[in-house]
């Protein structure tokens, strides 16, 4: 059975390209590049992952960064943070030291602002277009090719990209100069990070006064309260079942990102800064893993 869900493609000439990092977001991200048409060369910290990636979807596998960006038009990557992005990116066995100039970097990993501006430069100063492109709609807008993606960086390469980009897209969209994808993402988690845990507060609260929870979520979620959180999470809070989607780990490091942001601009954050540290009374519970939806598990 494939990895990923069935799609159709938009026309685009077929590139070609590289992916760097094949974890539960990228392995999916590469398929569909490969399914739409595009030569797809893929890295992978463990090479066992780019094996079977190539005998899934086809392509090739290579060994750095580097050889797997060679002669790429486009390279993209979703790595884990900002260290393991300039890993791939800088350095004798880096992306950029095997990409020709006039190749575009798009870059999928949720990091930081500063990073985001850091690489853009250091690749300019190859002839080399950088694109932050961080995404929102998890592991199932990864397999299913309908992710939203936010973008930083130039017109001109931002719209090479965006054409073969939206095979595994919904929406792809330039947000602003370098690093304004990234902030976008840090606006989309403090919106997260306070709807799931009024979320939490709210089923918490219907459960202990002896509400059906499943049928008031089927009756307020057609009224102002609903939202995507309360469509896709709300009913297995309810079941208290949270081994999927979107882990506790990955969101702390999201949200310290955005608590690092508003240090330097000033915003104030007082309901995410809470809602982080309630997340870490989930990760000192065991709850690394589980899905972001657990918070509710703090009120049990």
């Amino acid at each position: 059975m494939s990895s990923i869900g069935a799609k159709s493609y938009e026309p685009a000439t077929p590139k070609k390209v590289a992916f760097l990092g094949l974890g539960v977001m990228g392995y999916p991200m590469a398929g569909h590049l490969a399914k739409a048409g595009h030569s797809v060369t893929v890295y992978n910290r463990t090479p066992a992952k780019g094996e079977a990636w190539v005998a899934e979807f086809g392509g090739s596998a290579r060994q750095t960064p580097r050889e797997a960006a060679t002669g790429a038009d486009i390279v993209f990557a979703c790595v884990g943070n900002d260290d393991d992005l300039r890993a791939i990116v800088l350095g004798a066995d880096g992306a950029l030291a095997g990409m020709q100039p006039g190749a575009i970097f798009v870059d999928h990993t949720t990091a930081s602002a500063d990073v985001a501006r850091e690489l853009y430069g250091a690749a300019k100063n190859l002839g080399i277009a950088f694109v932050d492109a961080p995404v929102s709609g998890g592991q199932a807008g990864a397999q299913n090719g309908l992710l939203t993606v936010m973008c930083g960086g130039d017109q001109a390469a931002f719209d090479v990209a965006r054409p073969v980009a939206m095979a595994f897209s919904r929406a792809f969209t330039l947000m602003g100069a370098p690093g304004a994808g990234q902030l976008t993402k840090m606006v989309n988690q403090i919106c997260i990070a306070g709807l799931v845990q009024g979320l939490s507060e709210a089923i918490a609260f219907g459960q202990k006064a002896g509400l059906d929870m499943n049928l008031v979520l089927d009756v307020i979620g057609k009224g102002a309260a609903q939202s995507w959180q309360m469509d896709n999470r709300g009913k297995t809070m309810v079941a208290d079942k949270f081994d999927f989607g979107f882990a506790v780990d990955w969101m702390r490091k999201d949200l310290g990102l955005v608590l690092d942001e508003a240090k330097r601009n000033g915003a104030r954050l007082p309901v995410t800064a809470l809602v982080d540290q309630f997340y870490a009374d989930v990760q000192s519970m065991g709850g690394n893993r589980l899905d972001t939806s657990s918070l509710i598990k703090r009120l049990r």
